[in-house]
């Protein structure tokens, strides 16, 4: 699905109307004709369409993220793939004010750079791949990682931010990354018994020890969420393409 193919950001416009829409073959921008609904409600909707066709061609993510209502980004997952950013980060505990960001990994363009503590993981850097992204796509990245980097980077977080977490509930798909990876197929090699406890044991062992094998570890293990997350919003998308939209095609 595409964004599109969606009405729902605009004023007045509800889901049973959008299913309504759909219904009556209006299933793109395209398709619209401002008599398909009351004279105010259509001038409306042709309005935004007018305004929307401009912010997507000048890639602006951030519209839609904030005229889309909540839990619907992901219909914009397809327009802005290409330069979306998946991210994940290691820590050294749960509390953003005492503890702090260990491995940051970008997953974007089919390359995945992880930035590490002590060496080059700095706020330039973190500022630098966030900015440079037109959608970042996380797994409870709202509540925890883009916090952490705020709290750990004194940065704002303002890039439109799909987080898959509250878009897998929608597939009734529930629990952490790794227990809906092994749901969906979605596999992992070389850091079997690996979990987020394991992930702070293996960082502290490379600070206390200097040991590059528990560092390499730690490493593979964060680009794996990192790059997990492409498999999955691809997946998860997909399937919600088929519940929400290709019923009404």
């Amino acid at each position: 699905m595409r964004v599109e193919n969606s009405f729902i950001a605009a004023d007045g416009v509800g889901r049973k109307t959008e299913r309504s829409l759909w219904a009556d073959g209006v299933h793109h921008w395209d398709d619209f004709e401002p008599d398909y609904l009351g004279s105010k409600t259509g001038r409306r909707v042709a309005d935004y369409i007018e305004e929307a066709r401009q912010r997507l061609e000048a890639g602006d993510a951030g519209f839609f993220a904030e005229t889309l209502p909540s839990g619907e980004l992901w219909r914009t997952y397809e327009n802005f793939a290409d330069g979306a950013c998946f991210f994940d980060i290691e820590t050294t505990g749960l509390d953003a004010a005492t503890n702090d960001v260990t491995t940051v990994s970008f997953h974007r363009g089919g390359e995945t750079r992880t930035l590490v503590q002590g060496d080059d993981l700095t706020r330039e850097n973190v500022r630098s791949e966030l900015d440079d992204a037109d959608l970042l796509v996380s797994f409870n990245g709202k509540r925890f990682d883009a916090p952490f980097l705020a709290e750990n980077f004194d940065l704002e977080v303002g890039t439109p931010h799909l987080d898959l977490m509250y878009t897998c509930r929608k597939l009734d798909l529930s629990g952490g990354l790794k227990a809906i990876e092994k749901q969906l197929g979605l596999e992992r090699e070389g850091v079997e018994g690996v979990d987020g406890r394991e992930a702070v044991r293996l960082w502290h062992r490379y600070e206390r020890e200097n040991d590059e094998a528990a560092l390499d570890r730690l490493v593979t293990y964060n680009r794996y969420d990192a790059e997990n997350l492409r498999a999955l919003a691809e997946r998860v998308t997909g399937d919600l393409h088929e519940e929400t939209f290709a019923p009404h095609r």
